[in-house]
């Protein structure tokens, strides 16, 4: 009876998708599900899906499959989701002057419809009574969000799935300091976008639309150059062979160039991933946070004897690193051994030239590795800890202007950024300063590996590792519900042998002890996100995806190392203790 009261409420709300506005194909599409649905058990499933539910902001703002319904990204909800926005923008700055009307930049991506879906914004925008600047061409993510700032303008939206698969495509949304839309104002956004029907009719016009010509690329890769830290690097200039793929992306279109700009004269690039494809046809996913995706950079790296190899998601947002191992092969790292290097690189930089004269801080999520904690105590800056997302980090800058000053960030997800002229994670600049590091440390006969291993001598060795468990669709949406309640009423009372100690719960906003008492309240905003620590130091974390339907459980652990015994060994022996963690919480092997 549950099923059937489900289906008839969906077949209700999606009978207005079988008229106008809404294009032929989707009329097409979705009548025939109406028509079949009693009787096929697919086309119930389908509609059901495309229905059930309405998209929403996530940490990385609107993002679904494309195809017909509310619950997917098509002409309708990206129409419906400017519409709303600018009925958003116009409650939060007022009515703009008709000889100054205000402005909202746009851009996108590689994928499938991104420049349609980008237009449709633009026009949506245009019509009511926005200048949207657009870029005629795929930019990458870091670009559009410095662009907002750069024209002054009070939002923007980039069309962008970031490293999500083909079938995917997402929506995010800008604020006038460029960071992505946060609390409150997401919730408000939601609620405009919400407001309207599927029988909205949005209008569309021309009449605002102007075109971001080629020199705001040259601004940009201006401002990128304005980071180099190596002065050896910026007088003599680089023949480190580098390896670079941007996944068919906007990244190589952007990478490159920068890198060229920075004084890297040896850049290979992977010819055959280097022509923008939404298909993404040599990749099973574009997500550089997966060993596969860089395989074929890795194998040209070892014909061409590489000392680094970069790969870029779509939106060239997040980098993944691959180094040499000293053995003939490369080794894939982590985005918190990255986040630990580029961090350390910077902030000795930034140390040496005098600019952490001041109060300063550096940024990480409560899922990130506390080896940045250490780094930052070893440098005398502070630290913040956002809820996972780089908005949030961005958040942290924002609230933080004219106090103190931002160093750099960088959460597990292979996002880092340094300095404020970007508010969003940026793999153009990070790729920069990797390749930066790297040259650096090849001139000192040095490689990635052996500072890793610096810095875990220093600091002691850590060890991070996650699980995602893929549930889709409205039934895996309820497990990932039940797990959840299932961690908070019920939390381990030992995990892998260590015995918890703290609970934090980040939707009530309290730490814990094992028995219930209340230990400290949470700085951060209310998120569905538990973690427990344990006696031993460890961190097990487990959150619903806020861009795909995943459960991510995340693992860290630490031991103190003095150098004694090869690098190796300790962490084949922190691996474990991660498995281990995995194994008791339920989620190893699946």
């Amino acid at each position: 009876m549950e099923d059937q009261s489900l289906l008839n409420d969906v077949r209700a709300k999606a009978e207005a998708w079988t008229q106008a506005p809404h294009d032929d194909d989707t009329r097409t599409t979705v009548r025939r599900w109406l028509d079949t649905c009693e009787q096929d058990e697919e086309a119930r499933e389908a509609l059901i899906d495309a229905f059930y539910t309405d998209l929403s902001f996530g940490t990385g703002g609107l993002r679904g499959k494309m195809g017909p319904g509310t619950n997917r990204i098509n002409a309708t909800t990206i129409a419906n989701a400017t519409q709303g926005l600018a009925n958003h923008l116009k409650k939060v700055h007022g009515e703009a002057p008709a000889d100054a009307p205000w402005r909202v930049a746009v851009a996108c991506d590689s994928r499938h419809r991104s420049q349609e879906f980008a237009q449709i914004t633009a026009e949506v925008l245009s019509a009511n009574g926005f200048e949207a600047w657009i870029y005629p061409e795929l930019r990458p993510t870091p670009q559009l969000s410095w662009t907002v700032r750069e024209l002054g303008a009070v939002g923007g939206v980039v069309v962008t799935a970031s490293h999500n698969p083909s079938i995917y495509n997402g929506y995010k949304v800008y604020a006038s300091d460029g960071g992505q839309v946060v609390a409150p104002e997401d919730a408000q956004l939601v609620a405009e976008v919400r407001a309207l029907d599927a029988n909205t009719v949005v209008p569309r016009s021309q009449d605002r639309i102007r075109v971001l010509d080629s020199s705001w690329d040259e601004r940009f890769r201006s401002v990128l150059a304005g980071f180099r830290l190596s002065p050896h690097l910026v007088a003599h200039g680089s023949d480190l062979p580098v390896v670079y793929t941007g996944l068919h992306g906007t990244g190589a279109i952007a990478v490159p160039p920068a890198l060229k700009a920075f004084g890297f004269r040896n850049v290979h690039e992977v010819a055959s991933q280097a022509i923008p494809d939404g298909d993404f046809p040599t990749v099973a996913s574009p997500n550089p946070e997966e060993g596969p995706a860089l395989a074929e950079a890795v194998a040209l790296a070892k014909e061409v004897g590489a000392s680094l190899v970069m790969g870029t998601d779509p939106d060239s947002d997040r980098v993944g690193l691959a180094v040499p191992d000293g053995k003939g092969d490369f080794v894939l790292l982590n985005g918190n051994e990255t986040a630990a290097l580029l961090t350390d690189h910077v902030l000795s930089k930034w140390q040496e030239s005098g600019k952490l004269d001041r109060p300063s801080f550096v940024a990480k999520t409560v899922v990130t590795t506390n080896l940045l904690v250490d780094l930052a105590e070893h440098y005398g800056v502070e630290v913040k800890e956002t809820l996972t997302g780089f908005k949030f980090i961005a958040e942290a800058i924002r609230q933080a202007e004219g106090t103190l000053q931002y160093v750099v960030g960088g959460e597990e997800s292979y996002g880092y950024l340094v300095g404020d002229q970007v508010r969003d994670k940026d793999a153009v600049q990070s790729c920069c300063l990797l390749a930066e590091l790297a040259h650096e440390l090849d001139q000192k006969g040095e490689r990635m590996l052996d500072r890793l291993a610096a810095l875990h001598r220093r600091h002691g060795a850590y060890k991070e590792g996650l699980v995602s468990l893929v549930k889709e669709g409205r039934e895996g949406k309820a497990q990932i519900d039940a797990m959840m309640v299932g961690f908070r009423t019920s939390p381990p009372a030992e995990l892998a042998g260590e015995r918890v100690v703290e609970i934090l719960d980040f939707q009530s906003r309290e730490a814990r002890s094992p028995e219930g008492e209340v230990l400290r309240s949470l700085s951060q905003a209310s998120s569905n996100v538990m973690q427990f620590v344990t006696e031993a130091g460890s961190r097990v974390t487990v959150r619903p995806s806020g861009t795909e339907p995943k459960i991510k459980c995340y693992a860290s652990v630490r031991e103190d190392w003095d150098g004694e015994g090869p690098h190796d060994a300790v962490m084949a022996r922190l691996q474990s203790r991660v498995e281990a963690h995995f194994r008791a919480l339920g989620v190893q092997g699946h």
